[in-house]
């Protein structure tokens, strides 16, 4: 009996099927598949630049999780350096976060967001337009303001069409800002004439978050896939 139970147990690893080890007393076996566990507990990611595959993948998530449940909240975790590199180097397009903040206001379920690292720029932009109220950064976050900058080339011509696409991504990045810090486009565009960084305690009087968290308790969600892997 003990030898049929060992071989339909090899046969079930040779076909495919995972086999539970124990070392005293502790499972081990490969590690979780995280981003299917932060998904599982409505969590989204951004932690590169806005480049066209991130945006693919955070829209649909966002989707996704929209059809999951049109009510449980989406908490939204954002490190990224918008759509440039950390050096400042062109790596997106304004459209992309244009395309994520539109679909954060568009699915119905409320989506909170979370500063942690860096939020620069598009990035910035992304984390004010979480529900009103469930903005937060954690203590040690940078949030930088900044404007598109155009870096074309070529044709006269062809510099004026770029520019005047670069001003009208400017004024719809600072729209969407002074819509969530609730101030005036104009002083939204004249803070964010030169680069401007905050600290969490800043952005909060800014109007671009509402609360730094400080400890585990103020988590807007505590993935419950923490307390059955330490279990």
């Amino acid at each position: 009996r003990k030898m049929v139970d060992m071989n339909m147990k090899m046969d079930m690893v040779a076909g495919g099927a995972q086999a539970e080890e124990y070392y005293e007393g502790v499972r081990i076996g490969p590690p979780p598949d995280l981003p299917s566990l932060l998904l599982h507990n409505r969590i989204v990611y951004i932690g590169m630049p806005l480049v066209p595959a991130v945006t693919e993948l955070v829209i649909a998530e966002l989707l996704y999780l929209n059809y999951e449940s049109t009510s449980d909240p989406i908490t939204m975790y954002i490190n990224s350096s918008g759509t440039t590199t950390a050096t400042g180097q062109q790596v997106g397009f304004e459209t992309e976060a244009f395309a994520i903040a539109d679909v954060m206001k568009y699915v119905r379920p409320p989506v909170h967001t979370v500063a942690l690292g860096q939020a620069f720029g598009a990035a910035a932009m992304l984390l004010s337009q979480g529900q009103r109220g469930r903005r937060s950064a954690l203590p040690n976050a940078t949030i930088m303001l900044n404007q598109p900058r155009s870096q074309s080339q070529g044709q006269a011509s062809d510099i004026a069409i770029k520019a005047r696409e670069v001003r009208h991504n400017r004024r719809t990045m600072c729209q969407l800002i002074a819509n969530a810090s609730q101030k005036p486009v104009t002083v939204v565009e004249g803070e964010c004439q030169r680069t401007k960084y905050l600290q969490p305690h800043e952005a909060v009087e800014f109007g671009l978050i509402d609360r730094v968290l400080q400890s585990e308790k103020s988590l807007p969600v505590k993935p419950s896939f923490i307390e059955q892997l330490s279990a």
